[in-house]
Formats: C-alpha cells, sequence, structure tokens
C-alpha cells in the first residue's frame, strides 16, 4: 500500500455489470461482510442471487439437524431480503461433510447456467484464512465453484444441462474471491453497515448458539469492515469489502 501518495494498491471494482452469483457453503457465511457490498448492488439495481450448498443443518449444537436445516434456510433468505437479495437457492449437500466433486461441480454450474451471472462470488479454498484454519465444506465448495465457472461454459461438460435441461453454456465475466490471502481489488461499503449487520442478526437462533465474540453480529461485521477499509488507508473510505478478481 502507498500511503505516501495517498493512494492504495488495490483498485476499485468495475461495477459494470448487472447480475450477480454468490455461492457458499452454509446460511452465515455472506453475512461476515460481503453482505455489505451486496446492499450497494442490489440499491444501484443490480440482481444478486445466493446459492447455497447445504442447509447448515450440522451448524447448532442440540438441535437436531431436519430442526437446523428448516431453521437456518429461513434464517438465510430474512438475511438475505435486509440487503435485497430475493432469489436464495439451497443444494442437497450434506452440512459438514460436502465433497469436492465432479457432481458438486455439475450442481453449481446448472445453476451459473440458470442465472446468467456476469460476476460470480465464492469463499476462498485456500487452508489458512486469516483468522486460521479453513472450514472443509468452506474448501471444497470454493474449489468446485471455482472450476464450474469453467465448467458451466463449455458445452461438452455436464452435456445432459444442455441437451436435456435445454440450459445453454454460459461464462461470467470475472470470479471474486472472498477472504483470499492477497485482494486486489476493493468495493467501498461506506453507508452499507447497519444493512450488512441486519443481514448477520437475522440470524437470530445461530447466533445465540455461539459462544464469544463471534455472537456479537456488530462487532463482527464492524470489524471485518473496518479491517477492510483500514488495509486501504484512503481518506473516506470508512468500510470496505475487499476480494481478489479472476478473469474467467
Amino acid at each position: 500500500m502507498n500511503e505516501t501518495a495517498g493512494r492504495s494498491a488495490l483498485a476499485p471494482l468495475d461495477e459494470d455489470f448487472h447480475r450477480v452469483l454468490a455461492i457458499v457453503a452454509h446460511p452465515d457465511d455472506l453475512e461476515y461482510g460481503t453482505s455489505a457490498a451486496v446492499d450497494r448492488w442490489t440499491a444501484q439495481g443490480k440482481t444478486v442471487s445466493y446459492l447455497l450448498a447445504t442447509r447448515g443443518e450440522a451448524g447448532i449444537d442440540g438441535m437436531a439437524p431436519d430442526t437446523a436445516a428448516a431453521l437456518r434456510e429461513q434464517e438465510e433468505r430474512d438475511g438475505a431480503a435486509v440487503v435485497g437479495v430475493e432469489d436464495v437457492r439451497f443444494l442437497a449437500h450434506a452440512d459438514g461433510v460436502v465433497e469436492y466433486s465432479v457432481a458438486l461441480r455439475a450442481d453449481i454450474a446448472r445453476v451459473i447456467r440458470q442465472c446468467r451471472p456476469e460476476i460470480v462470488i465464492v469463499m476462498s479454498p485456500d487452508l489458512v484464512m486469516p483468522w486460521g484454519l479453513n472450514q472443509a465444506d468452506h474448501r471444497a465448495v470454493g474449489l468446485a465453484a471455482l472450476d464450474a465457472c469453467r465448467d458451466a461454459g463449455n458445452r461438452w461438460i455436464h452435456r445432459e444441462q444442455l441437451e436435456v435441461e435445454g440450459l445453454a453454456p454460459w461464462s461470467p465475466t470475472a470470479i471474486l474471491v472472498v477472504a483470499g490471502s492477497a485482494p486486489t481489488h476493493y468495493v467501498d461499503v461506506t453507508g452499507h453497515l447497519e444493512q450488512a449487520v441486519g443481514s448477520l442478526a437475522a440470524h437470530v437462533e445461530y447466533n445465540r448458539a455461539l459462544t464469544g465474540p463471534m455472537s456479537d453480529a456488530r462487532a463482527v461485521v464492524t470489524g471485518a469492515l473496518t479491517g477492510g477499509a483500514a488495509a486501504l488507508g484512503l481518506p473516506g473510505v470508512e468500510h470496505a469489502v475487499l476480494f481478489t478478481r479472476y478473469a474467467v
């Protein structure tokens, strides 16, 4: 970062796009800061869809998976609505034991072909994250989503989706990786903190089951977004979301 020149080494994200698909493993994964960028984009009139590989059924200790699945699905829909997202989709993979596979890639590619996004958001598949070891489902879904972006544009991969389901190939313009080790771009989300906090706070029962600092939605989201802004060091940017951008 070139602080002496008052500029950041990261580039502002080119927001000349209209459709976004965010792909993650669990309910609440998008609510730890990314939802602030989502709120900015929906306020601009962009369409954002969510795809979750699981329903988070293994995420609440002491609550049976069937009960937790229905609860966490609704909490995700409630949190998404706070930031203007109406299209929330769930796959049928098992929480906690998601495996990277061609089948998972096919499931994700199908939704990419259905939604036809210009931008796809995925969580980093890195083993080590800024806060410690990355969770297994995050790694599996992150890597599968990266590969599915290429799959979706190739008519000869998952051919039944074209030949039987009538889904034409589609290639997004770019992939934005959340929480990567070497971010390249930022989105100034100053003014969108309250909506981002609200999206995480909507996960009422899940947050109640957490212990320690992670149970405080406001503190967690504020910390993430102010930390992003601090990494930039740009005047007037109070909150920011950082991404690693890859062309497809």
